[in-house]
């Protein structure tokens, strides 16, 4: 099997799952990573003053908004040289990429400041040219707004009381000043209009879903991933209603601390162990069925494609190249009482990456 990185299914990949639970320190004085783990809320306190090398800093806010009949895609993201405000629409069922701006911006060290972090009450302002990116988080609500141009879009997403995400800090070996370090906010029903001119695009919260991708990295140059994420309602055997999610991210960094992976069941995170994908999808595999399976057997699930959302950009030395896939997904899935939870249908996405940046 062709792999850029360890797994656990070539047998040699370990991970002690370290949870951290108080307040702690990110970076040491001397920039050195203090905290190596996962948590089930950001408890990590970051200094971007601390990082050693700056330039090889990131940071960004990204929500990924999808009913499974379109696709919304708000940023803000300021990767040290620069950055950029963006907002993308994609049609799943055709495959048109309905709408995509962008609004970038030279010299962003100490330019566009984002919040330490990303599941506490706030609010973000920026405007980036003719972009205005805004977002105002309380205890039981999420708002959030893009306009420029034509594109306007607002959307308001539930966030249920005691709702956990899952934040890991991911180190390089090798490297005792890098870093990956990002919460991923799953199960957030959400209603909103994406609008380009005319033409208005509603969500529903009966069956759309926001996904807060926040992040503060130093990263070496370069990286590849799997990052796959979804949320929906299901129901159990009696008829109740239950708000479930899974985040599967692997192959950053050093996970002998922590796997980014979950499975959230009515607001609470259950951990599980290292999971991959049995066949590697790269160079052409990615409209073939994609078979997930962990470690410990408490994720088996199986991703039929219908759309793969490829991107591919190259800036200079700066390559971002995707495979966003998106599809149905069937299996089973196991929280830590033991229950076993039938996944019929689900729609979800897990997507291959590889960047130089």
């Amino acid at each position: 099997m062709q792999k850029t990185y360890k797994s656990w299914l070539n047998g040699d990949f370990e991970s002690i799952e370290k949870e951290y639970t108080e307040d702690t320190p990110l970076l040491d004085k001397d920039g050195t990573v203090l905290a190596k783990g996962w948590a089930r809320h950001n408890v990590f306190d970051y200094d971007r003053d601390l990082v050693k090398s700056p330039l090889r800093r990131k940071e960004w806010d990204f929500y990924q908004i999808s009913d499974g009949s379109y696709m919304a895609q708000i940023s803000f993201a300021n990767i040290s040289l620069g950055g950029y405000a963006s907002a993308v629409l994609v049609n799943l069922k055709t495959g048109k990429t309905e709408a995509n701006v962008m609004s970038p911006f030279i010299g962003g060290r100490n330019r566009y400041i984002l919040p330490k972090k990303g599941d506490v009450p706030g609010k973000v302002s920026m405007k980036v040219g003719k972009a205005l990116f805004e977002t105002e988080t309380t205890e039981t609500m999420r708002t959030l707004s893009f306009s420029m141009g034509r594109i306007k879009c607002r959307f308001k997403m539930d966030i249920m009381p005691g709702l956990e995400n899952i934040t890991t800090v991911l180190p390089f070996t090798g490297h005792p000043d890098r870093y990956f370090m990002t919460t991923k906010q799953n199960c957030m029903p959400v209603e909103g209009t994406f609008s380009t001119g005319d033409t208005v695009v509603p969500f529903k919260k009966d069956n759309a879903f926001c996904v807060l991708d926040w992040g503060r990295v130093c990263t070496p140059y370069s990286l590849v991933w799997y990052w796959g994420n979804g949320s929906a309602f299901i129901t159990d055997s009696v008829g109740k209603k239950h708000l479930f999610g899974f985040e599967i991210t692997w192959g950053i960094g050093d996970e002998s601390n922590a796997t980014e992976t979950a499975v959230f069941y009515d607001g609470k995170l259950h951990k599980f162990g290292p999971v991959d994908v049995i066949d590697f999808p790269k160079p052409d595999k990615y409209m073939d069925p994609w078979e997930f399976v962990s470690k410990d057997g408490r994720f088996a699930l199986t991703m039929e494609p219908f759309y793969d959302h490829h991107t591919d950009l190259n800036i200079l030395a700066m390559r971002m190249h995707s495979h966003q896939v998106h599809g149905k997904w069937n299996g089973t899935v196991t929280l830590d009482d033991g229950t076993r939870l039938q996944i019929k249908d689900m729609y979800a996405f897990c997507e291959y990456v590889e960047n130089r940046w």
